[in-house]
């Protein structure tokens, strides 16, 4: 098995980046200096309010399609692989012939859908754990070079990995919390863009998608650092968009997956009737179509795949959130 910090990826002398697990729960050819990532890193998706976003036409796909995806030959990260969406979204990429680097805290959760794409006969994954929370410049700096190394391209890079903190009022939500998931849920999604750029930079075709959340594109009470977390990263987004206008091989996108039945979701909602809510499965289409299809002309976009999953129009520009254009 192929695990980037166990190999040729070296983290910081931080030990708090891994999680202290028996030797016995960690193959013994894996070698790990440190261990596992604690706790799992959980999708999120929460109550869903009209997402207030101007309408462009742009060709998305069927909710049923994904067998005219290729992806063969290309290298995909996806962060918070072992719940949710990213979960989903990783063993889909491997059906359609990508290879995918698998992000998350817990090498247990990593080791088994790793099993799980091996099994099936697709390409070999790479298992990738590291704590968004506590890595460092370094770490993420390291991440890339461990790809470059072991896999000599990176082609995609899906943000799904996301951590919840506390819901409630300002002033009882403390600093070190905020800190925490400010770091998780945004400035950790910009360092591993950063170090990946010079990858995806020489991909003949790359795309970044950011997974974004109705509570950043609609802010309500409660909602905290999260809220602010998932706004900034919709903020980001639109940069990086502005950004790649001018660079052909360089795609960006971002979803709003609205509710669906994913470990977040629980959190946020324990009351709800999970069964009537949609599986994370349900927009895998849509990211593979944006991963492997959608054509430089069509990118720039934010999705609201609750729309799309409804057949209405769902994709809007995201400098359409710039209104008031360069300075």
């Amino acid at each position: 098995m192929q695990a980037l910090s166990q190999l040729s990826y070296t983290p910081t002398a931080n030990t708090k980046l891994y999680e202290a697990e028996p030797a016995c729960a960690i193959r013994s050819h894996l070698q790990p200096s440190r261990g596992a990532i604690q706790s799992a890193i959980i999708r999120r998706s929460v109550e869903r309010n009209p997402i207030p976003i101007c309408a462009v036409s742009m060709p998305l796909p069927s909710t049923e399609n994904t067998t005219a995806v290729d992806l063969s030959g290309r290298a995909i990260l996806v962060t918070g692989a072992s719940g949710g969406l990213g979960r989903a979204l990783s063993l889909a990429c491997a059906r359609q012939g990508a290879t995918v680097i698998l992000h998350g805290r817990v090498v247990r959760k990593l080791e088994a859908i790793y099993d799980e794409i091996v099994a099936a006969g697709h390409p070999q994954p790479t298992i990738l754990p590291l704590d968004l929370a506590l890595a460092s410049a370094d770490d993420f700096g390291n991440v890339a070079g461990a790809i470059r190394s072991q896999l000599g391209r990176l082609d995609g890079l899906v943000h799904t990995a996301a951590f919840l903190g506390s819901l409630g009022p300002i002033e009882h939500q403390s600093f070190d919390a905020w800190q925490k998931v400010l770091r998780v849920n945004l400035a950790a999604a910009m360092a591993l863009t950063r170090s990946a750029m010079p990858l995806l930079s020489a991909a003949p075709d790359a795309c970044v998608l950011f997974t974004l959340d109705t509570r950043g594109e609609n802010p309500r009470a409660y909602w905290g650092a999260y809220g602010a977390a998932k706004s900034g990263l919709s903020t980001l987004a639109t940069i990086l968009a502005d950004e790649w206008e001018n660079r052909p091989n360089l795609r960006v996108n971002a979803v709003v997956p609205g509710p669906m039945r994913s470990p977040l979701r629980a959190l946020t909602h324990p009351g709800e009737d999970r069964a009537a809510l949609p599986e994370p499965e349900s927009i895998v289409p849509l990211y593979l179509h944006l991963l492997g299809v959608q054509t430089k002309a069509e990118s720039g976009v934010l999705i609201d795949a609750q729309a799309w999953r409804a057949g209405h129009a769902a994709s809007s520009s995201l400098a359409a959130s710039a209104p008031l254009g360069r300075p």
